[in-house]
């Protein structure tokens, strides 16, 4: 299934999309390895190689546009795709607060709706959202310098959610950043 993925990524493009660290594609890969590291199951490693598939909150370039979920879904498989579509959706600024909250707010920014998502869900979308973060901070010292605090503080709040292997690769790679300054708690923007 992921050389199916990888390869429906090259077709799209992915390659050929600018990110931090090379590609986006190059990211992609290194998410999805970074997962596969800390023993992430099947499932949850070819959702970190497909997390962008329908853009983020932070990285609005969509390669495919909603209406193909099942097209996605017949490469990668159902549980798969589930996460994307939740990583993707996620309006961070509504959810983040309360999302590791046993009653999450969980906002979809492209329906409007909002529930809790399962548990096993969630864990899945912080484990992703931290490897998506640290391969940033990894490879661009400025987003780390400018994000890493604050990234920190989330992972913080979402301890409970991520596994033990997340959590330390969390504190050895984000501990050495700072948050920005001024009064607003900003967020990051690139991803």
């Amino acid at each position: 299934m992921s050389d199916r993925a990888a390869a429906w990524l090259r077709e799209l493009g992915a390659q050929d999309l600018a990110h931090p660290g090379g590609t986006l594609l190059a990211h992609l890969e290194r998410v999805r390895d970074l997962l596969a590291s800390w023993g992430a199951r099947p499932a949850l490693r070819r959702a970190g190689l497909c997390h962008a598939f329908y853009g983020t909150d932070g990285f609005g370039a969509a390669l495919l546009p909603l209406d193909r979920r099942a097209g996605l879904a017949e490469v990668i498989g159902d549980e798969a795709e589930a996460i994307v579509y939740l990583y993707a959706a996620c309006d961070r600024a509504a959810s983040y607060p309360t999302f590791a909250c046993e009653e999450a707010v969980f906002r979809d920014r492209f329906t409007g709706l909002v529930h809790s998502p399962a548990m096993e869900l969630r864990r899945d979308f912080a484990e992703l959202s931290a490897a998506n973060e640290l391969d940033l901070a990894r490879v661009d010292p400025a987003f780390r310098e400018a994000w890493g605090g604050e990234l920190l503080a989330l992972f913080g709040r979402f301890r409970g959610l991520l596994s033990e292997p997340a959590w330390r690769e969390c504190q050895a790679v984000l501990s050495g950043g700072a948050t920005r300054s001024g009064g607003a708690r900003a967020r990051p923007r690139r991803r």
